[in-house]
This record gives structure tokens, sequence and C-alpha cells, in this order.
């Protein structure tokens, strides 16, 4: 079987995907150009369950929100900068991010969003979240007659 070729369907699906790039960094372009910092994520699909890490070192767990719907995630929160005396001398320089993030993730499956449970170990915030029943993939036995005797 002969498959056609067609390019500018391929041509497409690449101007898609650069959309999609360039959308994604300008999105952080803009809330750095705020003054904002955007931690470091990864989402993880583990069967049942996904698990989404955000490195959000510094941040005190009583400084986070997260809210979580069926089908998207929000994390946001505070790092601040904190002085122990008026008189300390000054940095050389800082290339460590203060102030507020805020991170919003479109989840590919829908999740129990009641059932979310978060860890924050080390710096690590670890969200697992459980993937809905609709979603979940259940093995189905086939029942087979036995012949008449």
């Amino acid at each position: 079987m002969l498959v056609r070729w067609q390019p500018f369907q391929e041509i497409e699906e690449v101007r898609r995907q650069f959309d999609r790039l360039f959308r994604d960094i300008s999105t952080i372009d803009q809330e750095t150009a705020k003054g904002a910092w955007v931690p470091a994520s990864e989402l993880r699909d583990d069967g049942d369950h996904l698990t989404l890490r955000l490195a959000i070192p510094d941040v005190d767990a009583k400084d986070l929100d997260i809210q979580v719907t069926k089908d998207s995630l929000a994390v946001s929160g505070e790092r601040r900068l904190e002085r122990k005396e008026e008189n300390e001398k000054g940095y050389y320089w800082s290339e460590i991010s203060y102030g507020q993030f805020r991170r919003v993730f479109a989840l590919p499956v829908a999740i129990e969003n009641e059932q979310v449970k978060a860890d924050y170990t080390n710096g690590i915030l670890t969200l697992t979240l459980p993937k809905a029943n609709e979603v979940k993939a259940f093995k189905v036995n086939v029942a087979t007659e036995l012949p008449a005797s």
C-alpha cells in the first residue's frame, strides 16, 4: 500500500510545535519581567496517578497556595529575602530570584482533585494526583462458555 506524502501537513505540524514553544517561552518571559520567578517542574505518569514535582527551595510551606481542579493545577508562593542586621554588608552578587511565583499546569488527564496529596521535602514540592476512574485502564476478563457435555 502506498501512502501519499503530504508535505503541507508536516509543515503545518512543525508550525504548531513552534507556536507552542514560543507561547511557553513568552509566558515565562512575561512572568520574569514582572519580577516573578519560575520554578522548574516535571510531570510524570505513574500508571494510576500523575506525579508533579516543583523545585522551590527556600520557600516556607505556609507560603504555598495549591489549587486543583479536575484538569488543571495552580501553585503559587513566595521566596523572601531576609536580612539579619540593618548594617549587614552588601552582596557581591546574587543569582537567586526572590519574590512571588505562580505556575498553572493544564493536566493531560482528569484527576480526582479531592484526593491530591502534597509533600514538601528538601525544597521539592511533590504532588500526587490520582487519575479519575474514567481515565484509568481496567482489565476486563473474558468469560468463555464451556461446551455442553
